[in-house]
Parts: C-alpha cells; sequence; structure tokens
C-alpha cells in the first residue's frame, strides 16, 4: 500500500523536530551547570562519606564545599587528570574507584563524562538554588507572541522553543469547564453548565467562570483534601488501639479558611502559633490543632518521655515538610548527610514543639489541651442551666429544711448541665507548659541518651530568627518572612502539582541536593513573588495559573511528544491524569444524583465490608466495631469519610489514599486489578449505578440514543462517539436478555444499597441500564482529568 500525503508529511515533520531538538542537545552539552548536572551526582554517590555528616566523613574530605575538595586535591580546576576525584572513578583496581562497588551506586559514563568535563571548565561551585531567595527574572521574549496569555507562558514557550518543540492547541471548550470544575471544586461540571458555557459569547467568559468557580463552597472542600494530606488528618489515634479522635472541627476549620480566601501567611500562623497570637479567638485556636494530627499512643506500658519526643519528632518533620521543603528528619540521629543542616539545628527546631502539657496522655477522644467548641445556641443553654442551678441551690441554702422536690429538681438539672456539656464538641489543640521543660540533643535519637543543651532556633542557612523570645509564634512569622527562600516557592509547586500533576520541582517534600532539578526555576521564582506580593492570596495564584495557555492546552499527545517530552516535563501538552479517591467516589456519587453536599460536621461512616475493623482490630481495642451510619450520611463527600489510620476505608486505600501516619505531599497513582474490582463491586459504585440508571430512564428522554446521550453528557461532558453509542446499545440489548432469563439477578442487583427502589420502574429494565450505567461510570475518563 502507497504511504499517503499526510503520512509522509507527518515523517518529514517529524525528522524535523527531531533534529532541531538534538542541535540543541548537542548545543547543551557544552554547558555544565553544577546545580542541575553536577550536584545531583555528588549528592546521590559522595555526599554519604564525603559531604555534610562530619560523622560518617571519610578522608576528612568534603565534596559539597570548594574549598575541602581543593585542598584535598579532590579537585583541580582545569585539570580533569590531576584531580583525585577523576582519578578515582575511572581507577582500574575495583577496591580503590569511587563509589565503592560496595555502595552498588556505579556511575554511568555520561556522569563520569560530566564530572570530567566540569572541571576541565574551572570546577565552579554554585550556592544550592534553593537555599537562595526568589526573584523575578526578566520575561523571556519569544517567537510566538500571538499564543502566551501571561508571563507563566513565556516562560513555558521559551523553554520549548530552545528545543525545537511547539505547546499543543487549546482543549475544547467541554474538556476545559470540565477540567477547571474538578480542579477547583472537585466535582464534575453539569450538562447545563457545560452547554452555557459552550453557548456563552462574551470576551472573557473563560475567567467568569473560573471566578464562579473560586467563589463556590466546594472550592474549600478540594483544596481540604491536599492539605489534610500535609496535616496528616486522621479520625483515629493511630499505633496498635487507633482508638476514635475528635479531630473534624480542624478539617472544618481548613475547608473555611480556603471558602474565605485566607492569606497563606495568616493560614501559617494559626497553624503553627494560633494559641500564642494575642487575644486569641476560637478559630486561630482550632488552627493550632494542625499539630496535634499526628498519631498517639494509648498503649498502658509506654514509656511518657518516649512518646513526649516521639510526637515532638513528628511535629518537626511535618512543619519541616510542609513549608521548606526539607528533610530535616534525616538530621535527627546525626548530621544530615546531604543537606547543611547538623544535628544540633534538629534540636533546636524541636524545642518550639516538645513544650505541650500532658503530651504523654493517651486517653480520650480530646486528649489534653482541648478547647469546648460550643455554639451561641448551646452556650445560652448552657446559661440558662447555670441559673437554675444557682436558684436552686439558693432555695436549698434558704432552707436547711427544703422539701425533696427542691432537692430532686437540682440534683436532675446539674445532670441534665452535665449531659448537656459532655456532648458538647471539643477538640485537642496547642498549649505550651508555662515553664518551660529543657530541651537535649538526643545521642543517635535515643530519648534515653541526653546530650547538649538547646534553645529553640533554626537552621543556620536560613535567614535568622526574628521578634523577640523564640516560640512558636515567632516561628509562625519566621516561616511566612518574604526573606526565607523556601515557603512560598514549596507552596507555589504544589498548587501546581494540584492542577499539572507533577510539581516543578517534581520532589514536592524535597527541595535539597536529593530532591530533582526545577523543570522551570526561574518560573518557580516567579510565581513565589507573585504569591507573596499578593498577600499570599491563594485564589490569585490559582486564578493566575489556570489563567495560562499552559494550562489550557490540549492533553492528546503525539509521537513526537510522547518522544522529547514523555512526562510531560516541558508541559508541551496539557495535564491528563486519575483523580485523587476521594474524588473518584465523589464523581460517582455526584453523577447519579446521590451525593450529598452538607458541610461539615462529625465525620461519617458509609458502606465499607463487614468485620472488617473487628478482623483488624488489636485485642479488645474499643475501635472493632464499625457502625455504619444510614440515610445522607452514606451520599457524603469522601474528605467527611472517618479515616481510621489502621484500617483505610477500602475504596480509597484501593486507590492509593495515604493512611496518614505522617506527612503525605504527593500520593502515588497505581494501576492495579483491584482498582476496577472496586468499581464495578463496591456497594457504593454499584448502588451509584442504579440510581444513575432511574436517573437515565426518568430524565433522559423517550428513546435509546437520546439516553445514553444523557448518560455520557452527564458523566464526561460530552456525546457518545458512533462506536460507543453501538457499544452501549448492544450491552443494553445483552442485559436485557440475561435479566429476562434470570429476573433473580436482576432484583438483587437493584436491591444493593439503602437508596429506595422507584416502583415506577421495570426492574429488568432497571437491571438492564444499570449494567450500562456502571459501564459509564467505568469509563477512563470519570477517573481521569483530562
Amino acid at each position: 500500500m502507497r504511504p499517503t500525503i499526510a503520512f509522509l508529511a507527518s515523517r518529514v515533520l517529524g525528522g524535523i523536530i527531531a533534529f532541531a531538538y538534538l542541535s540543541f542537545a548537542c548545543e547543551a552539552e557544552n554547558l555544565v551547570s553544577f546545580n542541575r548536572d553536577i550536584r545531583p551526582i555528588l549528592s546521590n554517590h559522595c555526599f554519604a562519606c564525603h559531604g555534610p555528616d562530619a560523622n560518617a566523613r571519610k578522608s576528612e574530605l568534603r565534596l559539597d564545599i570548594r574549598t575541602s575538595a581543593l585542598d584535598k586535591k579532590a579537585i583541580v580546576p582545569a585539570e580533569p587528570f590531576e584531580s583525585g576525584i577523576v582519578n578515582r572513578i575511572y581507577h582500574e583496581d575495583l577496591s580503590k574507584r569511587m563509589p565503592p562497588i560496595e555502595t552498588k551506586q556505579p556511575l554511568s559514563p555520561e556522569q563520569k563524562t560530566l564530572l570530567r568535563r566540569w572541571i576541565a571548565e574551572g570546577a565552579d561551585y554554585s550556592e544550592h538554588w534553593a537555599w537562595i531567595p526568589p526573584r523575578r527574572s526578566s520575561v523571556p521574549t519569544v517567537e510566538d507572541m500571538t499564543w502566551p496569555r501571561n508571563e507563566i507562558d513565556h516562560f513555558i514557550l521559551a523553554q520549548l522553543e530552545e528545543k525545537g518543540l511547539s505547546p499543543s492547541p487549546e482543549a475544547d471548550q467541554r474538556t476545559l469547564i470540565r477540567r477547571l470544575s474538578l480542579d477547583l471544586t472537585g466535582l464534575p461540571p453539569t450538562p447545563k453548565e457545560v452547554e452555557n458555557f459552550i453557548i456563552d459569547s462574551s470576551d472573557d467568559v473563560y475567567g467568569t467562570l473560573v471566578d464562579r468557580l473560586l467563589k463556590s463552597p466546594r472550592f474549600g472542600e478540594r483544596m481540604a483534601l491536599h492539605w489534610l494530606d500535609l496535616a496528616r488528618y486522621a479520625d483515629s489515634d493511630g499505633y496498635h488501639d487507633d482508638t476514635a479522635r475528635a479531630m473534624w472541627p480542624y478539617r472544618d476549620y481548613v475547608i473555611k479558611s480556603f471558602c474565605d480566601n485566607k492569606p497563606f501567611d495568616v493560614f501559617t500562623l494559626e497553624q503553627i502559633a494560633g494559641d500564642q497570637i494575642p487575644n486569641a479567638t476560637r478559630e486561630q485556636k482550632v488552627g493550632s490543632a494542625f499539630h496535634r494530627n499526628g498519631p498517639t499512643s494509648s498503649e498502658g506500658g509506654a514509656n511518657p518521655e518516649e512518646y513526649r519526643v516521639k510526637y515532638a519528632v513528628d511535629r518537626v518533620n511535618t512543619t519541616a515538610t510542609v513549608w521548606l521543603g526539607v528533610t530535616l528528619q534525616c538530621a535527627e540521629c546525626h548530621d544530615h548527610k546531604f543537606d547543611p543542616f547538623t544535628q544540633r539545628e534538629f534540636y533546636q527546631f524541636l524545642a518550639f514543639f516538645d513544650q505541650v502539657p500532658g503530651d504523654y496522655l493517651f486517653r480520650g477522644l480530646y486528649a489534653p489541651p482541648s478547647i469546648e467548641l460550643s455554639s451561641s445556641a448551646q452556650e445560652a443553654e448552657l446559661a440558662a442551666l447555670e441559673a437554675s442551678i444557682t436558684e436552686l441551690k439558693k432555695q436549698a441554702k434558704a432552707n436547711v429544711n427544703s422539701d425533696e422536690i427542691v432537692k430532686q429538681k437540682l440534683l436532675e438539672t446539674t445532670e441534665l448541665y452535665d449531659e448537656f456539656r459532655a456532648r458538647i464538641p471539643k477538640l485537642r489543640i496547642m498549649q505550651d507548659v508555662k515553664e518551660r521543660t529543657p530541651t537535649h540533643i538526643l545521642l543517635r535519637g535515643d530519648f534515653r541518651k541526653r546530650g547538649e543543651l538547646v534553645e529553640p532556633g533554626v537552621p543556620a542557612l536560613l535567614p535568622p530568627l526574628t521578634g523577640g523570645k523564640p516560640s512558636r509564634l515567632t516561628l509562625g512569622k519566621w516561616l511566612v518572612d518574604p526573606k526565607n527562600p523556601l515557603p512560598a516557592r514549596v507552596t507555589v509547586n504544589r498548587f501546581w502539582a494540584m492542577l499539572f500533576g507533577t510539581g516543578i520541582v517534581k520532589t514536592g517534600e524535597d527541595f535539597g541536593s536529593q530532591g530533582e532539578w526545577p523543570s522551570h526555576l526561574e518560573l518557580l521564582d516567579w510565581l513565589a513573588v507573585e504569591f507573596i506580593e499578593s498577600g499570599w492570596d491563594v485564589k490569585h495564584i490559582l486564578k493566575y495559573i489556570v489563567g495560562s495557555a499552559t494550562y489550557r492546552q490540549s492533553s492528546i499527545t503525539d509521537e513526537v511528544r510522547r518522544k522529547y517530552d514523555p512526562e510531560n516535563r516541558l508541559l508541551t501538552r496539557g495535564p491528563r491524569f486519575r483523580l485523587p479517591a476521594e474524588m473518584i467516589r465523589d464523581n460517582a456519587l455526584y453523577v447519579a444524583g446521590l451525593l450529598v453536599e452538607k458541610r461539615g460536621g462529625p465525620s461519617v461512616k458509609p458502606y465499607q465490608p463487614p468485620g472488617l475493623w473487628k478482623e483488624m482490630a488489636y485485642g479488645d481495642s474499643p475501635g472493632k466495631a464499625y457502625e455504619q451510619d444510614h440515610g445522607d450520611n452514606l451520599y457524603r463527600r469522601g474528605l467527611y469519610t472517618f479515616w481510621k489510620r489502621s484500617i483505610l476505608y477500602p475504596a480509597f486505600a484501593a486507590f492509593d489514599a495515604p493512611i496518614r501516619e505522617e506527612c503525605t505531599v504527593r500520593r502515588p497513582r497505581t494501576n492495579t486489578p483491584l482498582q476496577a474490582f472496586v468499581m464495578l463491586n463496591d456497594i457504593t459504585f454499584v448502588e451509584a449505578a442504579r440510581v444513575f440508571a432511574e436517573r437515565i430512564l426518568v430524565r433522559g428522554g423517550s428513546n435509546l440514543e437520546s439516553r445514553i446521550d444523557f448518560a455520557m453528557k452527564t458523566a464526561v461532558a460530552r456525546s457518545p462517539s458512533p462506536i460507543e453509542l453501538l457499544i452501549l446499545k448492544t450491552l443494553l440489548a445483552d442485559m436485557i436478555d440475561h435479566y429476562l432469563a434470570q429476573p433473580n439477578d436482576a432484583g438483587k442487583i437493584i436491591a444493593v444499597g439503602e437508596w429506595p427502589v422507584s416502583d415506577n420502574l421495570d426492574p429488568i429494565m432497571l437491571a438492564a441500564w444499570t449494567s450500562v450505567a456502571q459501564a459509564i461510570l467505568n469509563l477512563d475518563e470519570m477517573q481521569t482529568k483530562e
């Protein structure tokens, strides 16, 4: 068969692009960057023995500091073959070759060549990029001035043009509204919203949509989903007993903060030290519960001091990860092997967090210190009961021989008061002891081996702490000081990862030497400065990103993009990746018309396999029985589901939700057969399919084609393709035949779940359409943002 003109043209075009890309690669080979090319090699292969950790250092050689490397002749600038490092990496004697064979981390030929060329070029060192405060660089000039919509696009396009690549076309409007709705609210658009967006011809229809979505109360729930991973929020204590706790008011505080667009610097201060803000409000104190979210033990024989230290270590690691993007935990037992953090600095940082009274107490929903969270109505009721008790006590005191009626009334009112007060929600919060407990360096991290006494402080490589006596309050202010090079970068990188699937720095939890080089460093710095100068305005920075042409690209790829940008690190196309576990469930419920959008309140317990908690429980722990909810609580959004650390809600576990024993920055995205089993057999999804089928039959029109069209538009915001229409028609016909032959099967599938079955629909047709609805709910598009 002769090749078509289109085929030949595509081959020629591909060859031109490939040639341009290879030409650039050859040119770039002449430019060795220490931070981009050399530091990762030294960090991964050399720093463990020749880096910051003095106790592990061999031959007194440091390769992370240029002067040490030069003094030891490990590096002789411009003379690679006079340099000890080059001689050792090429040494013929394997026992003398570096890195040592036993490390099983040999250098590749390309890495050896890079080291040799770097030394030949003068062996210049550069300060690690993340330790330098971000600044706005000049916006790059680009050849195609018609594509950029804002500065983001200049940074992206400049790099693409350098590599001989081009961005993808803009996605169609149906894709864009669905992408925006999922990103900013966590839920898909309705067919009506899609059609209105398409027919709206106003100039700023896109911006208007973004503004509407950002104002939606759903926005707070969407943003909270990710923050709760960072905060290691859960409804149980963890460890072996894993008993219930009442932390949901903190979750509601997070949702409200994002809905209200609370400036991120204020949000930070409340999380770190809300209780220490002068004249702190109840909301600010609730914010401080961030550091009461960690796991706590209820083991009777546990050593109190051991767990007091464990909890403080958890707070150090979480704070450093969330706001600094560094692995400070690696300095708990010794100096950090890769980054310039000492063990002393780790315990100076820990000294901010080890002053919580009763931190070693393990019992109760509201382990102290805690705060009551009574509503105005509850406070009024309590005041009325207190007044009644006071009056009854006066009556009893006025007449010692008062009758039994008064005494009985006083007893009943007092009991009522106690019962009413016990029902008022309480929340574990942060609070420091009045007299400071000394903090010591713990040798090898062992709580029994105290070393030197230390005071609260921050790592020396970062700006100094200011604002008076060190406290969590001064630490919170330090974290959002514009001079601090890390928090703004780390935060906008997480926003970018939420929208694009991967951050500009892929390793969002590690901006240090072991972290990945930023794909677009100047863009990251631009966004960080924009975030700070906007007043740490979360909605502003999100609107800025989603307003870019980069975000609006189609996610459809081709052979050239797959070859030269396989992970989309250059942003040659739009984002496409699987939704978080909670959103997969939420979307199924929403499409079915089942989702109950009640906001806040205690966590709920939807369907899950019976006996699971009992099977996994430790001994006779009080958390053995799973008491499933009923009614509306079966259909709430996923972030309101009871989060038990030892036995995560199964549908969430299948789709990679974390157990939240520690701070989680990036969820993995696995692809396993178990996920298909969940989608096809979990009660929630089967019931959603049946109720969706009822919706299709009632609202989808009177003929087969209109019903399938309604179903597809409701689920994935588009009409079916001809082949999809044929497949779904065939499936429906086959299932009708099956259920006519096996009516008991029809009765079983439509009986799944507690939502009432419509009496007005033929059970056979409802069961058959349930199978069609299941097929649609299991489409890749239902689980994917495109």
